[in-house]
């Protein structure tokens, strides 16, 4: 498409929400992030992420990888299932727009990038993209029958994501959302990589009971392994929603389908995803 158009328009939508409404800027809704600080205006329908200075041990990242993470996207088939971010520099927002506890954080958390003047507020670095409903949210708010579809359409997002060649890396289910049209896509990037470049593997069988008690793993683990077993107890799901999963994406914990789908895409195959139910032909939005 025309990128470099579509990211003026955009630009002047902001221009315009921000002179339009007198609210103030808040942290967006969700758990916040490790690497990136969020925040919007309550009834607009984008978000500002910004790039943290610093990052826990648990995200052994630098800025360059994460920007290049957001690049990737920006030139992968998206599938419909990632959200587009326009990235912007020196973005100047008025000072009175801020709440004084969210630009301490911002401050805080992003000095390096977020700065502060008498009159406006210069954001040297951000990216921008449609605000959604953040799924682990969804599934505690909405009806049971709402989050059962959340939950099956969270399966054929990782799906259709592998078939883009594309592993999410982390799927806790606060890094995804819904979109108005209840759709599940994913938003944080930080450990997105090419499904290629996965070893998936299964958990090796414990050799003893000292190995089952020991607080690290009993096998050796590589920068690229990935153990599908374990992505039911990073999905967070449990009880009537996680038998759900299971009923229709069960396969997703077997390092078999993983490792078959891999080999199709390395061979040159384009796999097949439909953006729509392909059980009703209803199009998913």
């Amino acid at each position: 498409g025309y990128n470099k158009h579509g990211k003026t328009e955009l630009y002047c939508n902001l221009v315009a929400e921000v002179e339009r409404t007198r609210e103030q800027f808040i942290v967006a809704p969700g758990q916040r992030g490790l690497v990136m600080a969020v925040f919007t205006l309550p009834s607009y329908e984008w978000v500002y992420k910004v790039i943290k200075d610093s990052f826990p041990s648990s995200k052994p990242l630098t800025r360059r990888e994460i920007m290049d993470r957001y690049r990737l996207v920006l030139h992968h088939d998206r599938v419909g299932r990632l959200v587009d971010y326009q990235e912007f520099e020196d973005l100047a927002l008025p000072r009175e727009r801020f709440d004084d506890h969210l630009l301490e954080e911002l401050v805080a958390v992003a000095g390096k990038t977020v700065q502060v003047e008498t009159e406006r507020v210069v954001v040297r670095h951000a990216y921008v993209g449609r605000r959604v409903y953040p799924l682990d949210l969804f599934l505690r708010e909405r009806s049971e029958e709402e989050a059962e579809e959340a939950v099956i359409d969270w399966g054929q997002c990782l799906r259709d994501l592998a078939a883009a060649n594309i592993f999410a890396g982390d799927t806790l289910t606060k890094n995804f959302g819904v979109t108005r049209h209840g759709r599940v896509v994913f938003y944080d990037y930080d450990e997105l990589r090419p499904l290629t470049e996965c070893t998936f593997r299964r958990i090796p069988p414990a050799r003893d009971d000292f190995d089952e008690l020991a607080d690290q793993p009993w096998f050796s683990i590589a920068e690229s392994d990935v153990f599908p077993e374990e992505l039911e107890r990073f999905m967070g799901l449990s009880g009537h929603l996680r038998d759900v999963f299971i009923e229709h994406h069960g396969e997703l914990f077997d390092a078999a389908w993983w490792q078959d789908l891999q080999t199709r895409l390395q061979q040159g195959e384009l796999v097949d995803f439909f953006p729509y139910n392909r059980s009703d032909g209803r199009r998913s939005h």
